[in-house]
């Protein structure tokens, strides 16, 4: 297929015809990534049972996607740039859809964690080309109302996601909650051949040393992130793998200052509108990637709910961000970015606040309301926060440039299933009885499997280890808002439209 150019002068800065179009093909792209992580907090317990996992397991499960996810955004972001942002993604969304369709057939935790692992590796080729592709067909002043559509299609994943994956789960294999992904997949991959044409950066050489570089360095302080919760701060494994990612890191900067055609331009970071808006990004996804990992135990093993009516349980939390998101968007165009984020953090804040009087007793009436004010911070900081960021990135590293703001989404995701996960584990394991048996303390599922004798002890542990942890979410959540307020520049100039990129057929 031959594509129509359109990164023109006069076709930017109208946006390419077709671009609600793409849109809705960029937003089925998104969707099976958000559908198949809100399912997999969902399958937990199911997988504890069948697959005989445990609670290490399970963390690998979840960490093997991010740990080749974030390890590779840098380099399939600039691969995209180089090579063409649509081939990325069909690429992408080719390889994590098989991944799927493979890792239905696993019958051990590692076969499982090896599928994710290749997930991970297709979800990072594809997700840079959603964001860049947008801002790339999008003229500045519809790209604020384009990305709200972009995020309400990840809270559609929140509610499609838990509803659709807790009646499979109720009904066949835990295996049937990754069949969802496929047919996602393959529609996706049909629309970006027949829609989306193929976009990319200057032509400039690959630079394989600042790839290697990137992803040593990121996939060493992703795994010593996740490493935590099992082996604890101050292990030797955490500690080593910090000081390679560390080093890795600090050598591909000075690598990058010094080449010719540098894989991410580091001149980036010293735009406020860039740095102070990836770390406040880094706290908003802080605040609300252990969120699941709590409450969908709490909905199964403290409220006894089934996983259908636990992902059901989820869709106000959805429904407040996806209303919210819209109202972002408009009011972004009135107030400044950095009040918007700043609104957003404070108020998940509150509904932190909220759920650390969450108990056994209060049942699901307290837990909505915390859901709800939370479903409106992230509505309200979520599409203020993504458009600064990327506003603030030539035309010509839109993939990289997508690939770092995925890079600190997926950093403060693994901090927050490392740092709320330890909370929460530590702090159960404190809380229990010391009748409970050693091996029995793990993890609530461990404990209640000692009978209905033990299962008070395991409630009341779990709601204390849940109230702290939520704590400390709220804790992430006003640093996040300070750091906004007071590093955020007051008013953000619209970004000018594109000359520079190239169409390829």
């Amino acid at each position: 297929m031959t594509s129509t150019p359109f990164e023109s002068a006069d076709t930017s800065a109208a946006g390419h015809p077709r671009r609600w179009w793409i849109l809705l093909i960029l937003c089925l792209s998104l969707l099976v990534l958000v559908v198949d992580n809100t399912v997999l907090n969902l399958a937990i317990p199911s997988l504890m049972r069948d697959l005989d996992a445990t609670p290490a397991d399970i963390q690998w499960v979840i960490d093997a996607y991010i740990l080749a996810f974030a390890g590779l955004l840098l380099t399939a972001g600039s691969l995209s740039d180089r090579f063409g942002r649509r081939k990325m993604l069909l690429i992408g969304l080719a390889v994590f859809g098989a991944a799927s369709l493979i890792a239905t057939l696993a019958d051990t935790p590692w076969q499982l964690i090896g599928c994710r692992f290749l997930m991970g590796v297709g979800g990072s080729l594809l997700m840079p080309s959603t964001l860049s592709l947008l801002f790339t067909v999008f003229p500045p002043e519809e790209q604020r109302k384009a990305m709200a559509g972009w995020s309400m299609v990840a809270m559609v994943g929140v509610i499609a996601g838990p509803t659709v994956g807790g009646t499979l789960l109720n009904h066949f294999w835990w295996g049937s909650i990754f069949l969802i992904n496929v047919p996602i997949a393959v529609l996706a991959i049909v629309g970006a051949v027949i829609l989306i044409p193929e976009s990319k950066g200057p032509a400039r050489s690959v630079d394989p040393v600042g790839a290697v570089l990137s992803v040593v360095g990121m996939a060493a302080v992703v795994w010593a992130i996740i490493s935590i919760p099992v082996h604890g701060w101050g292990s030797g494994r955490v500690l080593g793998l910090l000081a390679v990612g560390v080093v890795a890191l600090a050598a591909f900067a000075l690598w990058e200052r010094r080449s010719e055609h540098p894989m991410v331009p580091l001149a980036l970071f010293k735009d406020r509108r860039f740095s102070g808006t990836s770390f406040s990004i880094v706290l908003l996804s802080f605040t609300a990637g252990g969120l699941l990992l709590a409450l969908t135990q709490y909905l199964q093993f403290v409220l006894r709910y089934t996983p259908l009516k636990a992902g059901l349980a989820l869709v106000p939390y959805a429904l407040a961000a996806t209303v919210f998101n819209g109202l972002g968007a408009t009011l972004g165009k009135k107030i400044a970015d950095r009040t918007l984020i700043a609104l957003g953090l404070a108020v998940i804040a509150v509904s932190f606040g909220i759920l650390t009087q969450v108990s056994d007793s209060s049942g699901y009436g307290l837990l909505i309301v915390g859901l709800l004010v939370m479903g409106i911070g992230g509505g309200l900081a979520g599409p203020a926060a993504y458009t600064l960021l990327m506003q603030a990135v030539p035309a010509e590293h839109r993939g990289v440039g997508s690939a770092l703001n995925d890079t600190v989404q997926q950093t403060g995701a693994a901090l927050s299933v490392a740092v709320l996960g330890s909370v929460l584990a530590a702090a159960y394991s404190a809380a229990l009885p010391d009748s409970v048996p050693e091996a029995a303390r793990k993890s609530i599922a461990d404990t209640l499997a000692l009978g209905p004798d033990f299962f008070p002890a395991a409630k009341h542990a779990f709601i204390d280890a849940m109230q702290l942890s939520m704590t400390v979410g709220s804790i992430g959540a006003v640093a996040g808002a300070l750091v906004a307020l007071f590093v955020l520049p007051r008013r953000s100039a619209e970004q000018p439209p594109d000359q520079s990129v190239e169409a390829a057929s």
